[in-house]
């Protein structure tokens, strides 16, 4: 087993093309080549969780946040982020980040916070927008079922809570093989007329080119005629926090009590209740203030978070219930899912999560 085969399925999973473009996700230090013994999987890599890995015999960390955030001029060991990797390349051990990709990914950070509350009909609050393109591919009529298994095996046609989804439409492709040309149908210096079906599919632009890859293996052509299309449509699958329902509404205070027991919260810091139950929840791990706006534009009663600043309170106009849970305590969950992801893939393979409580933040 190799660094570069976890890193494969990890980034499958939640593809490191999609984190946001002021974060730091991917292979931090060390050699994507390096045989590893087992990995150990973190929230957040220090100097303790290093050693934790070390007494463990763990040569590979997976971490949510990435340890490198801003640019590193020297590693003097000044601070715990350099003391931190020196403690890495010293013990021969590597260090993966896979942070907001898995935040922005619908069975990521926030599905995960979404079982643990109870929820239902999860969707995604704030879906991207500029993210997906439309493939359309011509290819001979008898071979389109098989493009078509191919071509979804690799990730396209997904919209929503469906998959498998196309549209394709029919008409005479022409085309004379030339030079050098070795053509599956025809002949050198003669023009060819073949009944094509189009075929259109939707393709996340961080899926494109392992899906042109199954495109060009599963074709009959030896160059093949296909058209990539940009779209404003919003991606469903990929985006910023999430909203479900519960099963059956609830008090306000029995709600929040019922949070804090399942995030073993030191505390919750909360506005005013507003009196009336609890049935539509929006929320998002790490710091979400951000989507407050789209909390209350889409009716939610609550929206739950971590790090909202003492003015930003104000803004729930008492519209919305806000309940900051603490960074730490929305995202500690991550750590089995990550967990989860790789055990499903590598059953005889020894993943661990970290003893060590990384939270930074401790309550009187």
């Amino acid at each position: 087993m190799k660094v570069q085969d976890i890193i494969t399925v990890l980034e499958d999973f939640a593809p490191r093309s999609s984190q946001e473009s002021y974060d730091n996700s991917g292979l931090l230090v060390g050699d994507k080549n390096q045989e590893i013994n087992s990995v150990l999987v973190c929230l957040d890599c220090t100097e303790e969780v290093v050693e934790d890995a070390k007494r463990k015999g763990c040569n590979l960390i997976v971490s949510h946040h990435p340890i490198i955030f801003k640019g590193l001029k020297s590693l003097t060991g000044e601070n715990y982020v350099e003391r931190t990797i020196l403690a890495c390349i010293r013990n021969g051990i590597s260090l993966y980040a896979i942070h907001t990709n898995l935040d922005n990914y619908e069975k990521g950070v926030n599905f995960e916070i979404g079982k643990r509350i109870g929820l239902k009909n999860l969707q995604i609050l704030a879906p991207k927008t500029g993210v997906l393109l439309k493939l359309a591919v011509y290819v001979p009529k008898e071979y389109l079922e098989i493009l078509n298994a191919a071509i979804f095996a690799a990730g396209a046609g997904k919209i929503g809570n469906y998959e498998d989804c196309y549209f394709h439409s029919e008409g005479i492709g022409s085309f004379k093989p030339i030079g050098e040309a070795k053509p599956k149908f025809g002949v050198i210096g003669v023009t060819e007329k073949m009944e094509e079906i189009k075929a259109e599919y939707i393709v996340s632009s961080h899926r494109l080119q392992t899906v042109l890859n199954a495109m060009q293996s599963a074709h009959p052509y030896e160059e093949v005629a296909h058209d990539i299309i940009a779209l404003v449509n919003k991606n469903q699958s990929e985006g910023s926090g999430m909203i479900g329902e519960l099963e059956t509404e609830m008090e306000e205070f029995e709600f929040l009590k019922g949070l804090k027991n399942v995030f073993n919260c030191g505390s919750i810091r909360h506005t005013s209740l507003l009196n009336k139950k609890i049935k539509k929840v929006a929320f998002c791990g790490g710091s979400g203030s951000f989507l407050l706006e789209k909390a209350k534009a889409a009716k939610a009663d609550i929206f739950i978070t971590g790090d909202f600043k003492y003015h930003e309170f104000f803004d729930a106009e008492n519209e919305i219930l806000i309940a900051d849970i603490g960074h730490y305590e929305s995202e500690q969950f991550t750590s089995n899912l990550i967990a989860d992801i790789l055990k499903k893939k590598f059953t005889t393979f020894a993943v661990q999560l970290t003893g060590i409580n990384t939270n930074p933040i401790n309550y009187f």
